[in-house]
């Protein structure tokens, strides 16, 4: 399994022109990629280790209370921030040959889908605001990309 996890300020998703998921502020964008052999061990390891990175700061607080020995580096567990999950099966392309990717590593919609929804499951279990976009979807996804950080996140056994 693997994310492409963007820290940003502000983000939304549309579908068909409506808006199907969003948040203002700060937060974390996560575009998730299954592969044939993910599970949803993987699936939930992925959205802890996402929502636990640190890759905020104090300043990204706005209005939060942080005690006074709260770390330098903070997650949005730390802080509380949202996430906005999209489903993104071409972090599974293979372009090593040719110009025309190849999309055999993805995984097949029964497989994926039902792993794309644990993912989200996790994250509200652990008490993160989420919204996601339509799995399968045409989807327009807007976000300021906040620093920037992106980071490449692999689970895998």
């Amino acid at each position: 399994m693997r994310a492409v996890l963007q820290r940003a300020n502000g983000a939304l998703v549309m579908v068909s022109g409506s808006v199907v998921g969003a948040f203002d502020g700060p937060g974390i964008v996560l575009l998730v990629g299954i592969t044939h052999d993910d599970t949803v061990a993987r699936a939930q390891r992925l959205a802890d280790k996402a929502y636990d990175l640190r890759v905020f700061d104090a300043g990204h607080a706005a209005g939060r209370h942080l005690p006074a020995d709260a770390p330098r580096e903070l997650s949005a567990s730390d802080l509380g921030l949202p996430v906005l999950v999209i489903s993104q099966f071409t972090l599974y392309g293979e372009t090593r040959k040719g110009r025309r990717p190849t999309w055999d590593r993805a995984a097949s919609r029964p497989v994926a889908e039902p792993l794309v929804a644990a993912v989200v499951d996790r994250l509200r279990e652990r008490g993160a605001e989420v919204a996601s976009g339509a799995f399968g979807a045409d989807m327009q996804v807007s976000f300021t990309n906040d620093g920037p950080i992106t980071m490449l996140l692999e689970i895998d056994d």
